[in-house]
């Protein structure tokens, strides 16, 4: 019984090689030990989602200032909140990957190839709303699966994922209402 008591306790002790290695390699700035096994498949992916976003900063782009009719003027507002939204996203995912020691992968040549959202070029108002809904949509199972993935991995990337997640699901209820709305 003593024994048990004693492993317990070894499990809740801090581990003191660790805390002696943060206090090396300080112009790593907060990243402490990024040399994990996940590493590389997590900045992998997290350029993967950087694609995903910088296209729908795109897609939101051009909707915004190509929409037209009687609702399009709110409609197109909408658009560009989210596309600002989109890119804020970019950039937060920028900084982990170089948190992490990775470095973004913003190439313009790759960036569809990449994403896991469409691009396109619609013309017609519910064709926008409906191209966006999807592309959210595409969005939150992605980072659903991403949340999956990393699971205990890496805390700090997947609170990043699920605050980015959370607000993928704000936009695509907001565009289903304005889908019913436009319908």
């Amino acid at each position: 019984m003593t024994t048990t008591k004693a492993s317990k306790k070894e499990k809740l002790q801090l581990d003191q090689k660790r805390l002696d290695a943060a206090k090396k390699s300080l112009d790593k700035g907060a990243v402490v030990a990024n040399d994990g096994p996940y590493r590389e498949d997590i900045i992998r992916l997290l350029n993967d989602s950087l694609a995903t976003e910088l296209v729908c900063v795109l897609r939101y782009k051009r909707h915004h200032f190509t929409a037209t009719g009687l609702e399009s003027p709110a409609i197109a507002g909408e658009f560009l909140v989210h596309a600002n939204e989109e890119q804020a996203h970019a950039d937060r995912i920028c900084q982990r990957i170089v948190q992490l020691g990775g470095e973004p992968d913003l190439n313009p040549d790759t960036l569809t190839k990449r994403s896991h959202a469409d691009y396109n070029e619609q013309l017609e108002l519910h064709e926008m709303i409906r191209s966006n809904l999807i592309a959210e949509r595409v969005a939150i199972e992605a980072y659903t699966q991403l949340i999956e993935l990393i699971g205990d991995k890496d805390h700090t990337t997947r609170r990043l994922i699920e605050q980015i997640l959370e607000q993928e699901q704000e936009h695509a209820d907001e565009l289903s209402d304005w889908m019913k709305k436009a319908g």
